[in-house]
């Protein structure tokens, strides 16, 4: 890396976006689907040819950052263009890479200068909030506050031990006129001295909070005026994002993202390196070819990625921004799977008049997704089609294999499903994880929380403000052809518990084999395996435990 970092790659082969893949001229028709891909042997090409330029720009980062690399077609030349998710040090304009769609980072442009109105106000609200008699004030309305609930709850005791003092005088009878009016003027006095109290506290209390208020005022008016900024400045951004499709039509984000479920734009939309890609090229008379994305670096802490694994576009930012710059429908037409519930049955382990035990292949959807509708419960649905019941009472992944209970009643599933809430049933999987050999006891507890992201979904992230407990005994079962074979015996239920604590730095850093999303190496299947499962039976409570050995 130089010493001028902000004039590195001025290589002529490397200020050029678009880079050229001469002598490869068999290319497909059409463009992959971002979202559900496989890289082809061209952006594997154009990754390759591309890494020096990328290790060049990360050399000093020390957080991973998303790459994108489109191939494109034009005037029967083929090559390739390079694009990063967000920014590097600051900038969206590194020689060789598409720049941002709309570089809102230049030092005097509109964004800039608005955004530094914002930064003073920070500033004066910090200054503000810091300022010594505003924290001496706040101080002394709380300390008022503790003693007004600390007297008056000694008060209310007091009065409580008084009543029941009298209840006892007058069950023990034989009580004079004057010893009655004793007792009544008691309680009067009582009562009267708990009102005085409390309002002498709320006297006191009322005048502090008028102090605090005379410094609260401006500064609840400056978070008022920050927020009208931000808000303005942030929909000025996405009006300036103006997407190209295909057709050479463009809409900005706004217009974009209104017909969506979120209505506006998150933030980051449109700074992906999958838009940048598509706007480059149409911006300069490319068809789009193929597309694939790949991390670069360390993992963040909050997610799991891995250096050089390929990754889908995000739903979240990117789906909406894809569909009208692929001028996409919303929905790729699959087989939906119906009619196929006849020609398949998933093996049955146990079965009696209420429930029934499953053994799930992997890959076979435990209830109907978005487009494939062919699912154990549709399975299910077909065989004992004259039930009331919902049938599934819990699901497994797509990917992982293992044992489902189902309900065969109404009354069963109500039963199963309690248990599954209270947590009484328990689970045993078998996973075989990607690197073999252990350290330290052969048994851990992982206690990361998990947050699924509504952005992009269905990656899970460990998160300890907002994520939900989640929480799983591990055991080392030894080594099987090189892989580390564990038992793991999830103690809640969240959705890629597993997955996410096997694989993430926290947890045991060692993803399972095949796990396309937290993983790093490539497999048929993703070896994780619901072993058994033990319950209360929902007629007769009898204890059950199912069991179903992985083949691996």
């Amino acid at each position: 890396m130089t010493d001028d970092k902000q004039h590195i790659a001025t290589a002529a082969e490397r200020t050029a976006v678009f880079h050229p893949l001469d002598g490869h001229h068999d290319m497909p028709a059409r463009l992959n689907d971002p979202f559900n891909y496989e890289p082809h042997p061209l952006c594997l090409l154009a990754r390759e040819k591309a890494m020096p330029m990328i290790q060049e720009l990360m050399q000093d980062e020390t957080e991973g950052k998303m790459f994108g690399v489109l191939i494109a077609e034009r005037d029967g030349r083929c090559g390739f263009l390079v694009g990063y998710s967000g920014q590097v040090r600051g900038r969206s304009d590194w020689p060789g890479f598409v720049p941002a769609v709309y570089d809102y980072l230049q030092p005097d442009g509109y964004f800039k200068t608005h955004e530094a109105a914002i930064t003073a106000i920070n500033h004066d609200l910090e200054l503000r909030e810091q300022q010594p008699e505003r924290l001496q004030a706040v101080e002394a309305l709380e300390q008022a506050r503790q003693e007004a609930r600390r007297e008056i709850s000694d008060l209310q005791q007091a009065t409580f031990k008084a009543r029941e003092r009298r209840h006892n005088i007058r069950a023990a009878g034989n009580l004079s006129r004057e010893q009655e009016d004793a007792l009544i003027r008691e309680s009067q006095f009582m009562k009267a001295e708990f009102r005085r109290k409390k309002r002498y506290h709320e006297a006191i209390i009322d005048e502090l909070k008028a102090n605090v208020a005379n410094y609260e005022e401006p500064i609840h008016q400056l978070k008022a005026q920050r927020r009208e900024l931000s808000d303005a400045l942030q929909r000025w951004l996405f009006e300036q994002f103006n997407m190209l499709n295909s057709k050479g039509e463009r809409r900005n984000l706004l217009e974009i993202f209104k017909e969506t479920s979120l209505r506006v734009p998150p933030a980051g939309a449109g700074e992906c390196c999958e838009p940048k890609l598509l706007q480059y090229a149409f911006e300069h008379g490319l068809r789009p070819v193929q597309m694939a994305m790949f991390w670069v670096g360390e993992s963040p802490k909050v997610e799991i990625r891995h250096d050089g694994r390929f990754y889908p576009a995000c739903r979240g930012k990117c789906l909406p921004i894809l569909r009208w710059m692929l001028e996409e429908s919303g929905e790729r037409r699959e087989e939906s799977g119906e009619g196929r519930e006849k020609e398949m049955e998933v093996p049955i382990i146990y079965e009696d008049e209420d429930i029934v035990v499953v053994n799930k292949p992997a890959g076979l959807l435990s209830v109907p997704g978005i487009s494939e509708k062919y699912s154990v419960w549709s399975i299910m649905r077909h065989r004992y089609h004259d039930t009331d019941s919902p049938l599934t009472v819990h699901r497994l992944d797509q990917p992982t294999s293992g044992l489902l209970l189902i309900a065969k009643t109404r009354q069963a599933f109500r039963e199963l499903q309690r248990q599954f809430m209270e947590h009484e049933v328990k689970k045993k999987y078998v996973a075989l994880l990607e690197r073999g050999g252990w350290e330290g006891e052969k048994e851990k507890q992982i206690d990361l929380p998990l947050y699924s992201d509504p952005l992009n979904r269905p990656y899970q992230s460990v998160d300890d403000e907002h994520g939900k407990p989640a929480a799983t005994k591990i055991v080392y079962l030894g080594d099987t052809d090189g892989h580390a074979r564990v038992a793991l015996y999830p103690q809640t239920g969240r959705t890629h518990q597993l997955r996410v604590h096997c694989a993430h730095l926290q947890g045991l850093g060692n993803p399972i084999l095949g796990d396309n999303l937290y993983g790093s190496q490539e497999a048929s299947r993703l070896y994780l395996h619901a072993e058994s499962i033990t319950f209360h039976h929902p007629r007769t409570g009898e204890v059950m435990t199912i069991t179903a050995p992985a083949y691996f």
